[in-house]
């Protein structure tokens, strides 16, 4: 046992444990009550208050729903995540971005791997299909739009599936925050997740409706107003002059430098080579405006997707959930008013408890200080 000098003349040796407990201590013990019954206020205050009628449960419903649209519109459309500041899977606008641009690079690595005996004989075999009785050299128009909507064909369900899985992912943190936020009113809970869960549904079908609308006018209309698309075929045309000596002169090399492809043998065209110059002339415009399709396609998902969003956070989320509260099997806003029994139990010890630390002995002194801080807390509304 640790003794400790003593404060009586001499020198005796007092033990440690008769010497009186720090003051802190018993500070502690009589303010901690205290402490126990401000936490309890600020979760009562936290609870919804019992609504007695319709216009009370209208108010608290659109106060909820305010609620959530600033909260959707933070973390879908303005890009504010100090709401979910660890969880990166609602930070919306930065995941949206990075699935646009895995669009972007999917739709790019769709081209077709040709082996170098095959360079320019699609384009040759359609030519061959499209021969008719008529003038030479007049590569019918039918042929560039055959083949552009094989390549449009080979992308299609791209931007299908990128909207399925957009919608998908807008579906999960829609959910998330309504159920944040109808913590305080679980008798909301499934209303407000079915209403969020239709009308997702509804917003996708839409969207693949309209992407497939695209995908076809891409595979029917040939049609840019992107200079561009002249500049780039004729930078590309600029191997036309050697590619038409080396199909007439046999002896000499049949290695053709093409930007994009490098270095590439064209000695299996020159059987061919009554087409093969038309051909060549069809694969540089169709590199040239595939380009634009593809950015086309890219920013036109882009663009449906940011508006998308936006309609439904603004207009369409409350317009549904208001729709589902008042479809008959729901109830309306007087089901806001019947409080479940959990949340009614929950209040009861809450006031219970404060009710019997404002009783106990241990804190009648600071009962005035406790009344106080319940008037601040708890006003009367």
């Amino acid at each position: 046992m640790a003794l400790v000098p003593s404060t009586h003349h001499g020198h005796e040796i007092t033990p440690i444990s008769t010497v009186p407990p720090p003051l802190i201590c018993s500070y502690n013990d009589r303010i901690r009550p205290l402490l126990d019954a401000v936490d309890k206020l600020r979760t009562l205050k936290k609870m919804p208050k019992n609504l007695s009628s319709v216009a009370e449960a209208m108010t608290a419903f659109m106060d909820l729903m305010g609620e959530v649209k600033e909260s959707l519109k933070k973390i879908m459309i303005r890009g504010e995540y100090d709401e979910y500041p660890d969880d990166v899977q609602m930070h919306c606008t930065a995941r949206l971005a990075e699935m646009l641009n895995g669009y972007s690079d999917g739709l790019q690595c769709k081209e077709d791997e040709l082996s170098p005996s095959e360079f320019l004989m699609e384009e040759v075999r359609a030519l061959e299909e499209a021969k008719g009785i008529g003038l030479p050299n007049f590569p019918p128009r039918s042929v560039f739009l055959t083949l552009l909507k094989r390549r449009v064909q080979g992308i299609s369900s791209n931007p299908v599936n990128f909207v399925n899985d957009v919608w998908a992912y807008v579906e999960n943190v829609l959910v998330w925050v309504l159920n944040k936020h109808c913590d305080n009113y679980p008798q909301l809970v499934s209303s407000t997740r079915r209403a969020a869960c239709n009308l997702i549904t509804r917003m996708k079908d839409e969207s693949v409706k309209h992407v497939m609308e695209i995908v076809e006018m891409e595979k029917l209309v040939d049609y840019t107003c992107n200079p561009e698309y002249s500049s780039t075929w004729n930078r590309l045309m600029s191997c036309q002059q050697q590619f038409a000596e080396i199909m007439e002169n046999e002896h000499k090399s049949s290695i053709l430098a093409i930007e994009g492809f490098g270095r590439v043998d064209v000695a299996h065209l020159r059987k061919v080579k009554h087409v093969a110059q038309d051909a060549l002339d069809m694969k540089m415009r169709m590199i040239a405006y595939w380009k634009i399709v593809l950015r086309r396609l890219v920013d036109w998902m882009a663009l449906h997707l940011v508006y998308g969003i936006q309609n439904l956070v603004n207009k369409e989320l409350v317009n549904e959930i208001v729709k589902e509260l008042m479809s008959p099997y729901v109830g309306g806003f007087e089901r806001m008013m019947e409080e479940p029994p959990s949340v009614a139990a929950k209040r009861e010890r809450l006031n219970t408890s404060i009710k019997l630390l404002k009783e106990s002995k241990e804190v009648t002194v600071l009962n005035s200080k406790l009344n106080a801080l319940q008037a601040l807390l708890m006003p009367d509304d």
